[in-house]
């Protein structure tokens, strides 16, 4: 994913699945090429590069 499009996905009012190393991830923050997430399953904050976060299709 590209900074752009993570900060779409913060602008969003849908719910888009966000998965970081394939854990579900909430993007809390985009700065520059970093982004601030919280792990949906364990509840723990992360600052982790954008590109490794991966958008997930729903209506697969």
């Amino acid at each position: 994913m590209d900074a752009s499009r993570a900060q779409q996905v913060i602008d969003s009012l849908g719910v888009i699945e966000v998965r970081h190393q394939g854990e579900s991830v909430w993007i809390e923050e985009i700065d520059g090429k970093m982004a601030q997430v919280k792990y949906l399953n364990t509840r723990k904050h992360a600052r982790v590069p954008v590109t490794e976060l991966e958008e997930i299709d729903s209506y697969l």
